[in-house]
C-alpha cells in the first residue's frame, strides 16, 4: 500500500495519545524495589551467617573482623528498606523483630560497671542471659540452659512488655560482635575481643560457649525473619497484594513512608534528638560506629521510592514507573523541586558519611560545642525537613487524603525533650 502525506497525517491524528502513568505500574515498581531490597538484605545476612559460623568455629582477630565486615555490609541494603515501614502495617508489625532500637544490652551479656544495673523502667536491664542459664521473668522461672532462636524470640525479646529488652535483630548481633562503645564522644567503636568466643582457659568475659550459642541463634533468627519479608513482597505475597488492592491507598503508603522517615524518624528521633542531648547513646548503630551509613542509606531509600529505581548489591538496577513520573504529569515544576531536594539531602548525608569515613566519627559530631559536627548533622536534618515540605505538596498535588507523617518532640516541641 502506498501512503500519501495526507494519509500519514490522518493516521497520526487517529493514533491514541501517550498513556498517562498508571498508578498500578507505580505500585508494581514500589513492590519490586521492596522485594529486591529485602532479598539483598537476606543475601547479605546469609553471608553474615557464614561469617558468624566461621568465627564460632575458629575465633581469631581475622574471623571476628570478617564477621564485623559482613554485618556492616548487611546494613546497607536493609536501611534502604526502612521507607517501607511507615504506611505498610505488615512491615511495621514485623520491623521490631530485626531493627528495634535502642536496646538495654545488659539483658544479653556482660557490661561495664558504668552501665549500672536494673532501673525503674527496666528491672531486666542487666539480666545477662548469657551468664545465667535460669532466670525469672515477670514472675515466671525461665529455663535458659539452651540458647535457641525460640528462647530469644518468644521469651527474651521485649520481655515483660518492655521495648528496650531487645534480644534479637541487627543491633543484638552488633552488640555481640563489637561490645559496648565506651568512648563517649571520643573516637572509637566497641572493642569486644575475639577471645570472648574462645572456649577453655583463654575465654574472656566468661561463658564463651553460651555467647557463641546466642550469636548463632540471633543470626539464624535474622535470616529467617528476612526470608519472611522477602516472601511477603514476592508475587502473591501479603505485602504486595495489600499495596496493589487499592491504588490510592498504595500511593498513600508510599508517601507516608517517605514523609514519616524523612521527618519524625530520621530528622527527629535519629538525628536532631541525639544532637540536642549530645548523647552518643542516641546513635542508631552505636556499638559499631556505623551510624553515618545508616543515615545515608535511609535517605537513599526515600529517594529510591520517589524515583522508582534501586541499585542492587550485585550492581543491577530495578526500576520502572515512579512517583516522579506521576507528579511530573500534573506539576512538572514540583517534580523538579522534589528531585532537587532529595539530591540536596543526599549531598548533606553524604558529607556526614565522608567525614566519618575520614576519621571524624559520628559520636564526635555529637559532642557538646563541636561546631563542625553540629553543622554536618544539621545539614542532614534541615535537608530532610525541607524535602518533607515538598512531599506534603506532592500529597496535595495528587489530591490524596488520610496522609499523616510521624512527628518528633525534638522537632515539634523541643522543650518536651528536657522535661
Amino acid at each position: 500500500m502506498k501512503f500519501t502525506t495526507s494519509t500519514a497525517l490522518a493516521l497520526l491524528l487517529a493514533a491514541p495519545a501517550f498513556a498517562a502513568t498508571e498508578k498500578s505500574a507505580v505500585l508494581d515498581t514500589y513492590a519490586d524495589i521492596a522485594h529486591a531490597g529485602y532479598e539483598d538484605s537476606l543475601i547479605t545476612a546469609q553471608a553474615l551467617q557464614e561469617a558468624v559460623d566461621a568465627l564460632i568455629a575458629e575465633p581469631s582477630e581475622e574471623t571476628l573482623t570478617a564477621a564485623r565486615e559482613a554485618w556492616l555490609a548487611s546494613r546497607n541494603p536493609y536501611q534502604q528498606t526502612e521507607v517501607y515501614r511507615f504506611g505498610n502495617a505488615i512491615v511495621d508489625d514485623w520491623e521490631g523483630k530485626v531493627n528495634a532500637w535502642p536496646l538495654d544490652e545488659g539483658l544479653i551479656d556482660y557490661v561495664d560497671d558504668s552501665y549500672g544495673g536494673a532501673t525503674d523502667e527496666n528491672e531486666y536491664a542487666a539480666l545477662n542471659i548469657i551468664a545465667n542459664p535460669s532466670v525469672t521473668l515477670a514472675g515466671q522461672e525461665v529455663d535458659a540452659s539452651e540458647i535457641t532462636p525460640t528462647l530469644i524470640a518468644d521469651t527474651l525479646n521485649e520481655a515483660d512488655g518492655i521495648e528496650t529488652n531487645v534480644a534479637r535483630g541487627y543491633h543484638a548481633i552488633e552488640f555481640l560482635l563489637w561490645g559496648q562503645d565506651l568512648n563517649g564522644t571520643e573516637p572509637g567503636a566497641g572493642e569486644r575481643p575475639y577471645t570472648d568466643y574462645v572456649t577453655g582457659e583463654e575465654c574472656t568475659g566468661g561463658n564463651c560457649d553460651r555467647r557463641a550459642d546466642y550469636l548463632k541463634a540471633a543470626t539464624d533468627l535474622l535470616v529467617s525473619d528476612l526470608e519472611e519479608m522477602v516472601a511477603a513482597w514476592g508475587e502473591g505475597g501479603e505485602a504486595r497484594e495489600t499495596v496493589m488492592e487499592d491504588e490510592n491507598a498504595g500511593i498513600v503508603a508510599m508517601l507516608t513512608g517517605m514523609g514519616s522517615l524523612s521527618y519524625g524518624e530520621q530528622a527527629g528521633e535519629r538525628m536532631r534528638l541525639g544532637l540536642m542531648l549530645n548523647d552518643p547513646e542516641e546513635e542508631h548503630d552505636c556499638f559499631s560506629d556505623n551510624t553515618h551509613n545508616s543515615h545515608y542509606y535511609d535517605g537513599k531509600g526515600i529517594q529510591n521510592v520517589y524515583l522508582g529505581s534501586y541499585t542492587r548489591v550485585d550492581g543491577s538496577t530495578v526500576e520502572g514507573a515512579s512517583l516522579s513520573d506521576l507528579v511530573a504529569e500534573t506539576d512538572a515544576a514540583l517534580d523538579e523541586e522534589m528531585k532537587a531536594k532529595l539530591d540536596t539531602t543526599m549531598a548533606a548525608l553524604g558529607a556526614i558519611k565522608e567525614a566519618a569515613e575520614g576519621g571524624f566519627a559520628y559520636d564526635q559530631m555529637l559532642a557538646l560545642g563541636d561546631e563542625k559536627g553540629e553543622e554536618l548533622i544539621m545539614g542532614g536534618v534541615n535537608g530532610l525537613i525541607d524535602q518533607t515540605r515538598s512531599i506534603e505538596r506532592v500529597v496535595s498535588t495528587l489530591d490524596l487524603s488520610d496522609v499523616a507523617f510521624e512527628g518528633s518532640d525534638s522537632l515539634d516541641d523541643p522543650n518536651a525533650v528536657f522535661q
